[in-house]
């Protein structure tokens, strides 16, 4: 099983997912539970569909923190 970096950014009236190392891999939701669920979902037939084409599968090599700043 591979484990790819997805970032959810809120979008004011929903959440919206992408993967920076999979380009045009998307998805939205009304939660982040949901908008993760549906991202998780969206990556392996977009995955297969790379293949299918003969084009490169991205390698994961994101990883996301959270970092405080003093404000």
């Amino acid at each position: 099983m591979t484990e790819y970096t997805i970032i959810i950014e809120d979008a004011g009236s929903n959440f919206a997912a992408y993967a920076p190392v999979v380009p045009g891999c998307v998805a939205a939701g009304d939660t982040v539970k949901e908008t993760s669920q549906l991202m998780e979902e969206a990556l392996a037939p977009h995955i297969d569909m790379l293949r299918e084409m003969g084009e490169p599968v991205p390698e994961p090599h994101s990883r996301a923190a959270v970092v405080r700043v003093a404000s």
